[in-house]
């Protein structure tokens, strides 16, 4: 049993640590600026995946998808068109590619679920790359417009800011309850009156418009993106292990994990990328065989144990 959510406090954490990170652009150098926004960037790809993943327990691998598509739409319309506007270009993008997406595989789960849209996150990265070759005769952007870096960081931390707040929101509304009755039991949820393959499409969508926005931000950061770049398994991967691994159920796990897993990326990556896929790969193994519930779990296990049980006065059995 999970502790009562308490959405007043969560809000004031999330709006401390957003007060607290806009002065990160004024202080850091530019080494720390790139590691905060690759914070930024997972913490909300992590908590926006949570978002549906967790509750329903479908393990969606099309991160990586709507991720490139937002950020082939920002590369597309940036010189045209203002920033913000370029962002929400690559939310609805991968928006309604998601909601196509889910009304086709949502029907499925667990192991076939998860294969068809690893499975369709391969066709869309070769179907730009055969519209890149074939059409426009190139295999790559090069963005000319880019905006200044803390436009680019202030951004980020207000998308990450918006995908936990949204996970406040949704996880105390009826939405969110119909989300975690489908993970519960979906032909139960059926039979009380969830109309589940709705409330599935209206989740999986909702967290695609978030990755895709990440990626509309994020493709300015290369300043030259192209499919292997901006379709690379690896985000996505790495996405649903920092959520896993964080806590999927939980709301500050996957945000937590992002950090440690960005900090633990920049350390270990670049000079040694095969100890630090090794860590991922136990540290994974070891919550799905002793944690299930993520490195969250421990803090709420502690709490358990701290806090008497309803008609409890002390601590006599």
């Amino acid at each position: 049993m999970r502790p009562p959510s308490l959405p007043r406090r969560d809000l004031l954490v999330l709006a401390v640590l957003g007060l607290a990170s806009l002065a990160v652009p004024f202080v850091a150098s530019e080494f720390l600026m790139s590691l905060a926004l690759s914070c930024l960037m997972y913490a909300a790809l992590s908590s926006s995946w949570a978002l549906f993943c967790g509750s329903t327990r479908y393990l969606s691998l099309a991160t990586s998808a709507f991720f490139g598509l937002g950020a082939y739409a920002s590369a597309l319309v940036l010189g045209q068109l203002p920033w913000l506007v370029a962002i929400g270009l690559g939310a609805l993008l991968a928006a309604a590619v998601a909601a196509v997406m889910g009304a086709a595989v949502l029907h499925l789960r667990g192991t076939y679920f998860a294969v068809l849209t690893f499975g369709m996150t391969e066709l869309i990265h070769h179907a730009v790359t055969y519209f890149e070759k074939q059409v426009t005769g190139t295999v790559g952007r090069v963005l000319t417009t880019v905006p200044e870096p803390n436009t680019v960081y202030f951004t980020m931390l207000g998308l990450a800011v918006a995908a936990v707040a949204v996970s406040i929101a949704v996880r105390r509304s009826r939405f969110g309850l119909a989300l975690a009755g489908i993970g519960a039991d979906e032909q139960r949820a059926q039979t009380l009156g969830v109309n589940t393959r709705r409330v599935k499409i209206v989740g999986f969508t909702l967290t695609a418009a978030f990755a895709g926005a990440v990626g509309a931000a994020m493709a300015v950061r290369w300043t030259y993106i192209d499919p292997v770049t901006v379709f690379n398994p690896f985000i996505g991967f790495q996405t649903v292990l920092i959520a896993l691994i964080g806590g999927a159920a939980t709301l500050w796990g996957p945000l937590i994990a992002a950090v440690v897993f960005s900090l633990l990326a920049e350390t270990l990556r670049l000079q040694l990328p095969q100890i630090y896929m090794m860590t991922l790969g136990v540290l994974l193994i070891l919550c799905v065989l002793y944690l299930p519930g993520g490195l969250a779990s421990l803090r709420w296990g502690m709490w358990k144990r701290r806090v008497p049980a309803p008609g409890e006065e002390g601590g006599h059995g």
